[in-house]
């Protein structure tokens, strides 16, 4: 059976009987025997996908574009052939993976998950909005995490109990579980506690991502937390560098990789975050220090405004031919 094959069946009624088929002796995390996740992305596939290869568990895939979706599992399937062909994997624990994500449009199919991560927009409201729905819909034992990359951990909570800021049922299992881009290759998620965050949602938390595969990293729930707090300015300057003229696109980003030996320099990685990702996270460092270091460069706000957002937009500082 190829992965395209386990891909044209059914998802979204099966998750509820599933039961995983493991090709290792390695337990699941505790506690956690079913993940969920919110938002089709980039970031939100990746997370799916590797908490079902990894974590071995049936992951629940919800968006509320369809489209969005069906371009996800396209690309998970993609990444599934490539790994096969590279003998990263074998082809029977491919189409295991595979066979782990279920997808749904409708929130309510996150009613039987153990623990779920949040990916959508990196905007407060939305986010707000989101765990909102998460308190009402998912079990009371369940861990609720956001993917954010800046946005206050204390704050995202607060959208649980917004009726009573004492009731800290939900609140308490509120965490963050930041992943870094792409998902399937960077080791590091940040861990970043509320201050309605209970030790056994961090330990939980902790387990889990491990089981995943991942090198956790504890961050206090200060703004850009720590990766993003040292890694936005880097690259913010780096634009500011461009517009003011000290240096051109390529020369920046070769002196970066051929002087400090980064992968790739500020400009092209700003177009694999997205640029819109990128003004968003400045927006929130300097909104909530307060600190004119973070302000955002006019550059970045003009490509948001033109729609070149990087790679995923076909135009960023480099352009990418569909």
């Amino acid at each position: 059976m190829s992965i395209a094959a386990a891909a044209s069946r059914p998802l979204s009624n099966a998750a509820k009987v599933f039961s995983p088929r493991s090709f290792s002796s390695a337990p699941s995390a505790p506690d956690v025997k079913r993940l969920g996740v919110v938002g089709a992305g980039q970031m939100g596939l990746g997370i799916a996908l590797v908490a079902a290869q990894k974590a071995q568990i049936p992951v629940t895939l919800v968006d509320t574009s369809q489209e969005s979706i069906d371009r996800g599992l396209n690309f998970a399937d993609q990444l599934l052939e490539k790994d096969v062909s590279k003998e990263r994997m074998s082809q029977e624990e491919a189409i295991a993976t595979r066979e782990r994500l279920f997808t749904s449009t409708n929130f309510e199919d996150l009613s039987s998950v153990d623990f779920v991560i949040e990916a959508v927009p990196e905007q407060v409201g939305i986010k707000s909005a989101v765990f909102a729905r998460l308190a009402q819909i998912c079990p009371p034992h369940a861990i609720l995490a956001t993917n954010t990359s800046s946005i206050s951990i204390t704050k995202i909570a607060a959208a649980t109990c917004r009726n009573n800021p004492t009731d800290l049922s939900a609140a308490s299992r509120v965490i963050s579980t930041h992943f870094m881009n792409p998902v399937p290759i960077q080791k590091g998620v940040e861990i970043i506690s509320g201050l309605q965050t209970s030790q056994s949602t961090v330990d939980t938390a902790l387990a889990f991502v491990k089981k995943m595969g991942k090198i956790p990293s504890r961050s206090a729930d200060s703004p850009g937390f720590l990766a993003n707090r040292i890694l936005m300015p880097y690259i913010n300057e780096a634009v500011i560098c461009l517009e003011t003229g000290v240096g051109g696109r390529d020369d920046i980003d070769n002196i970066m990789k051929n002087g400090t030996n980064v992968p790739m320099g500020p400009l092209q990685l700003a177009d694999f975050i997205g640029i819109d990702t990128c003004l968003a996270i400045m927006n929130v460092l300097h909104g909530e220090t307060g600190d004119s270091k973070y302000r955002p460069a006019v550059l970045l706000r003009k490509m948001v405004d033109a729609g070149w957002l990087g790679k995923k937009s076909g135009k960023g500082f480099y352009d990418y031919p569909c």
